[in-house]
């Protein structure tokens, strides 16, 4: 019952943070219906930074971005430890020069609202105890990259709700290793103090945002790319506990 109650106070919030994007609704598919993908990309970007710069601003989140300047070229799979909520709003207020979209939890695809507004800037939904849907959804995820767009995959599969974090599901990179697209991986720090610390959004969270290089995939040898979510975990971690390690 207190998960439904949380989940509800969320849909809520997020009802009232999207409806103004109403707008590039429209737009992106415009562009969609027309075959455009370029004019497609751009509507998504402008509506991700949109609504994450003005969640920032709204909620008084002290975001700090290291490493754009990592971000190559072209798509690619962004990798990221999942603390919470506000993950999703500080990717769009981050990442201001690419496209992104989400590999998320079919129930996120369900909520009013936020499920028809994450299905518009090119997100794929996962159902993770069905494996042969799994298999779909990197398929599809794979698709997208082929056709230029970018997505951002927690690999831990829920957040953590806190400063640690979890272990990455094994082969959860096969979505950036079989297009051969560029794996960025991102640590992410501070967004479990704006929703799940106390189970309300509260304001005037610092959250830290940190870049690290991009890893190439294409040629990868096959052992490599069996190893690389495991790889990505220990950049990512180690960068976590350094973060941890100074406040």
């Amino acid at each position: 019952m207190k998960k439904l109650y949380k989940t509800i106070c969320f849909a809520i919030w997020m009802y009232f943070n999207l409806r103004h994007l109403r707008g590039f609704h429209y737009k992106i598919k415009h562009f969609r219906e027309a075959g455009d993908a370029v004019k497609e990309r751009e509507q998504i970007l402008n509506a991700t930074t949109t609504w994450g710069k003005g969640i920032m601003k709204k909620y008084k989140i002290k975001l700090t971005v290291t490493g754009l300047e990592n971000v190559p070229e072209g798509p690619v799979v962004f990798v990221s430890n999942h603390q919470g909520y506000a993950d999703i709003p500080v990717y769009g207020a981050a990442i201001t020069t690419k496209q992104i979209g989400f590999v998320a939890r079919i129930s996120l695809g369900q909520i009013p609202v936020f499920g028809e507004w994450i299905r518009d800037i090119r997100s794929v939904f996962i159902q993770r105890d069905d494996p042969r849907a799994s298999l779909k959804t990197i398929e599809e995820g794979i698709e997208l990259l082929k056709q230029g767009f970018s997505l951002v995959i927690f690999p831990e599969g829920t957040r953590s709700r806190g400063p640690e974090m979890g272990e990455f599901k094994k082969g959860s990179l096969r979505l950036a290793t079989k297009p051969g697209v560029p794996v960025v991986p991102v640590t992410l720090n501070g967004t479990y103090h704006v929703y799940e610390d106390k189970g309300y959004v509260h304001p005037g969270a610092s959250v830290e945002f940190y870049i690290h290089p991009a890893i190439e995939t294409k040629d990868m040898p096959k052992t490599e790319a069996n190893n690389l979510a495991e790889k990505v975990e220990e950049i990512i971690k180690t960068k976590l506990t350094e973060m941890n390690s100074q406040q």
